[in-house]
């Protein structure tokens, strides 16, 4: 990052671009480029008559004020030359956020898609860019007169002299009355706005039309080379550092997080907190002593830790309903030394102060914090002159010193009982592709003759080890291996050869890490590499290995369950898009748990907490001890990129600060893709669990959830792109290995989580993550087996309904029927508007019988009808523990065979949910998308002929390849967007 008194430079590197659009009117462009940047402006060389020009050049710019740059936009914008035309026309442009750009070393190359300027442009292509910043040391910058920055903005700018007479008069009067805004303030900087081309005409034909004058480009230039000096020097006299940039969404998410301060979906809790700072001895005898105070309410006697000469600054908060009290006692005791005979510390009191708590203040944020008083001690010969500093007021959870306070319900100050938030770590994909082995040294010894030795090669990185097949000696391989890293990455990576006959290394070589390449799609070449391989101490040099290593930027590290997933995003930075909304969720309170574990070996207690997943953030609440029925009353906040994400909340038994495991007492999955925008779901929730004696509720909990959304436009354009990025579409990942790497992921995060302190465990993780759904269980199969037969009983009241029809059952019916036949028969043209039409009244009149169910179904997950027998064999361990070794064998065979039966059942049963979904109004997006397309279908087919359409749609369907897209279609990634029943799946 830049010091206090350097400088920082952004380099913006236009490499090439992809299938332009012609424009000149002979098949080609000549393309240039102009890139904005913060009142700057730079073009690249045209090259003309070409498609997919290269440029390959850097355009430097200069951050004038480091700590805004996140909020700043880069725009880039693309033209055809006017040499080869009569005038410059567009070719399309990108807009990248300064949040996305990324230190020297860090940059790839991304490309990006060409955006229209207007809805009359026509553009397609797409640009490849690499863009990142340098911080340099402090120097002499030599500032530019105001004279060469004219001249600089006049040569960067397209020549102006073929512009007609009626636009220049056009762009006299827009400066005139854009100069007076400048100059009323001088210290902003530019309007968004000021870089950005005008709107297109249909032509596309104003090349960089109204350009703003090079004097007042000038001017705002000159401005903000000042600011950043004054900036500088305020800094260096606060003693700021300018290192930490955040963006205007984390801003927004920071200062804007009015949930957590207003609390505004979760009941307020009171608190009684006293803040006991230090106290004042009046004997010089005792003045070295060490000091320690107590409270004393109803049955809380707490002590603060001892001090000498030091003050205790600390704070207790007393829940409310725990006080058996309405007087606070504080009292400041002395400790004695102890003498041989005693075995403790002796402690005499040097007085008391009480308080009622009638006459305690309340305090609310934003309220400053109450100050601390003097208070003189009583109730003891030695209190003359002694005196305690003490804060009292009533509070609530939202008090700043919440967090860190004492806590009566929470057992004071354990760590593993207090709120805490967790991210997960960052995952990539490692792909290492090994080509070929040279010159490998091997000890054949007398069998050289007799055999052709193979070899293999094992990579290892942490604690995953992959390896590739055997082949002779000098052949190649050219196969992937794909790992998953996790920031802060592995030192090395360990690429070994191995003899295939007796196992024996043969050399290895170790890459760093640091070194490897990032991308972050597959049209970026990455560079293959030789490597000399390690032998012992006998043979330090056995050979070369040629492989190609790059971490994955492209792609999302899967480390969830399909039907749980909260996350879809992209590995890298620069991939990333801006959130469409927010997640506010707030826990409540549990009803009626059930105890789960015994005090002092007595009577039954539950120590409950909640833990949340949504994304990387994990939250959890504080442990409420020994209470049946706790609050917790507190409220969070997720930036939400896609709204067909699943947030999953757990509650848990605390055995953590005991020494033992947690205890999982239920789950709930909330789809994002079913709630309205803008409104608050307040529900209570059974919570259940399963274990070998069958179902059991162990209480409920209470929620309050809202999904907020600002832009209606960008929910629904998230409907129209894929889930996941771009790489796994077209290079994607096999089944199998996707489901290892989705483990290997899943190890990870448990392992990074484990290492928290305090701990998140793993049986909490993993619970959380749904790690089991694919270990074989006959309930589970039922279920999703009546999943699939319950979709195609659809298809049985179809068939059963035309049978009465046929049979006359209901004569009025048929009656009908023939009707519409007859109507068929003589315009057969309103077949398909007129079952649209219907499919678009029944649509609407169904949406009033919506229901949202975030509960986990037991009727669904087929619990009540599942015997002991199969619940046992569902609780048994993998292997089972059965005593004969060939009915383990068989019996472990036929679980795995038939866990796959079952995920191919359940993934039958998810396309028939799907559609089934589309019906009953469960995503109102979704299902409102499908309304309006069926009423602009049934007015499609009523303008056009039945056979047109099936003419068009099959010559569609036989288009030539080259007129194909690399991605899903559109109504493909609708369809696998709709939410189904899989989430709510015990």
């Amino acid at each position: 990052m830049a010091a206090e008194n350097g400088s920082r430079k952004l380099i913006v590197e236009i490499c090439n671009a992809n299938n332009l659009m012609p424009k000149d009117g002979q098949g080609t462009a000549s393309a240039y480029a102009i890139a904005d940047f913060d009142g700057q402006r730079r073009r690249t060389k045209t090259k003309f008559r070409d498609l997919n020009p290269v440029w390959d050049e850097k355009l430097e710019f200069l951050v004038h004020d480091v700590e805004s740059m996140a909020s700043e936009m880069l725009e880039i914008n693309l033209y055809n030359d006017k040499k080869t035309v009569k005038r410059s026309t567009f070719l399309g442009k990108i807009k990248l956020s300064g949040s996305l750009f990324v230190k020297s070393g860090a940059e790839s190359l991304v490309y990006y898609p060409l955006e229209k300027r207007s809805v009359f442009s026509q553009v397609k292509g797409e640009i490849g860019v690499k863009v990142y910043y340098v911080d340099e040391d402090a120097a002499p910058v030599s500032a530019k007169t105001a004279a060469d920055q004219k001249e600089e903005t006049v040569e960067e700018k397209p020549p102006e002299d073929e512009k007609p007479e009626e636009e220049k008069k056009v762009e006299e009067e827009k400066t005139k009355e854009e100069v007076p805004k400048e100059e009323e303030k001088p210290n902003s900087p530019p309007p968004e706005t000021s870089n950005q081309q005008p709107q297109e005409t249909a032509a596309d034909s104003t090349p960089e039309a109204n350009p703003a004058p090079a004097e007042l480009e000038n001017r705002s230039v000159a401005i903000k080379e000042e600011s950043p000096a004054e900036t500088e020097k305020d800094k260096a006299e606060t003693g700021k550092s300018t290192e930490l940039i955040i963006n205007d969404l984390e801003l927004r998410s920071l200062s804007g997080d009015h949930n957590r301060i207003g609390y505004d979906l979760v009941d307020r809790m009171p608190f009684l907190y006293v803040r006991v700072v230090k106290a004042k001895v009046a004997s010089k005898e005792l003045a070295g002593c060490p000091l320690h105070a107590k409270l004393v309410i109803g049955t809380h006697n707490i002590k603060t830790k001892t001090q000498i000469d030091k003050d205790w600054d600390q704070v207790f908060a007393f829940d409310k309903e725990g006080l058996s009290s309405s007087t606070l006692e504080v009292s400041v005791w002395i400790e004695e030394e102890k003498n041989e005979e005693q075995k403790e510390e002796a402690s005499s009191c040097l007085g008391t102060v009480s308080f009622d708590l009638q006459e305690v203040p309340k305090r609310v944020p934003p309220d400053s914090p109450l100050a601390p008083q003097w208070y003189s001690l009583e109730e003891s010969d030695k209190s003359a002159g002694n005196d305690v500093m003490i804060a009292v007021w009533f509070g609530t959870q939202a008090d700043e010193v919440f967090q860190e306070a004492w806590q009566s319900d929470s057992g004071g100050l354990i760590p593993e009982t207090r709120a805490k938030v967790y991210l997960s770590p960052k995952l990539w994909y490692l792909r290492l592709t090994v080509i070929q082995t040279q010159d490998l040294q091997l000890d054949l010894g007398s069998e050289a003759k007799v055999r052709s030795p193979e070899v293999y090669v094992k990579a290892q990185l942490g604690s995953q080890l992959f390896k590739t097949s055997r082949t002779q000696v000098g052949s190649a391989w050219n196969e992937d291996l794909v790992f998953v890293a996790a920031e802060p990455f592995e030192p090395f990576l360990v690429v070994g050869v191995e003899d295939a006959s007796n196992g024996q290394a043969v050399g290895e070589a170790k890459i760093h890490l640091s070194t490897i390449d990032r991308r972050t799609d597959d049209k970026t070449a990455v560079k293959s590499k030789w490597f000399n391989l390690n032998g012992d101490e006998n043979k330090p040099y056995a050979g070369r290995i040629h492989v190609r290593v790059c971490l994955e930027g492209g792609y999302h590290v899967l480390d969830e369950a399909a039907h749980v997933t909260s996350d879809v995003r992209a590995t890298s930075k620069q991939l990333a898009k801006p959130p469409i909304g927010l997640l506010d969720v707030g826990i409540g309170g549990a009803k009626n748990l059930l105890p789960v574990k015994t005090k002092d070996g007595t009577c039954g207690t539950t120590d409950a907490y909640v833990v949340a997943k949504y994304g990387p953030k994990w939250i959890r609440t504080r442990a409420i001890l020994d209470r049946f029925n706790p609050q917790w009353n507190e409220q969070y906040t997720w930036d939400v990129y896609d709204p067909c994400t699943v947030l999953t909340i757990g509650v848990f038994d605390n055995g953590r600060y005991k020494g033992e495991k947690d205890l999982c007492l239920g789950k709930i999955h909330i789809r994002l893709s079913t709630l309205n925008t803008n409104m608050v779901y307040r529900n209570s929730y059974t919570l259940t669990v399963l274990s070998p004696s069958g179902a059991k509720k162990m209480g409920e909990i209470e929620l309050a959830v809202r999904f907020c959304c600002s832009s209606w436009l960008s929910l629904m354009q998230a409907y129209g792109s894929p889930m996941l990025p771009r790489m796994h579409h077209v290079s994607p990942l096999g089944p199998v290995q996707q489901e290892t790497l989705r483990h290997t992921a899943m190890r990870i995060v448990t392992t990074r989580l484990a290492r928290s302190e305090p701990v998140l465990g793993q049986e909490v993780v993993q619970s959380i993550f749904d790690n089991d759904t694919h270990v074989w269980s006959m309930r589970r199969s039922k279920a999703n087996w009546f999943r699939v037969v319950r979709c195609l009983s659809r298809v049985a009241s179809l068939a059963r309904w035309i049978d009465e029809i046929r049979t006359w059952t209901r004569p009025s019916t048929t009656i009908l029927v023939h009707g519409l036949l007859v109507a068929m028969v003589i315009s057969p043209h309103l077949v398909l508007p007129t079952i649209f039409l219907y499919a678009f009244l029944i649509l609407v009149l169904r949406s009033r019988s919506r229901q949202i169910q975030f509960n986990v179904d037991s009727r669904l997950s087929y619990v009540e009808g599942a015997s002991l027998d199969e619940l046992d064999e569902e609780f048994d361990e993998f292997p089972t523990t059965r005593s004969s070794d060939t009915i383990r064998i068989r019996y472990d065979r036929l679980r795995a065979v038939a866990g796959r039966a079952q995920t191919l059942l359940g993934d039958l049963a998810v396309q028939g949910e799907r559609l089934e979904s589309l019906f009953s109004w469960r995503d109102p997006r979704a299902t409102g998308i499908f309304v309006v397309f069926c009423l602009f279908a049934s007015l499609f087919f009523y303008l056009v002929p039945f056979k047109v359409f099936v003419l068009g749609l099959g010559f569609y369907y036989l288009r030539h390849p080259r007129f194909r897209g690399d991605m899903p279609s559109l109504p493909i990634i609708f369809f696998r967007r709709l939410p189904s029943l899989s989430d709510q799946i015990m």
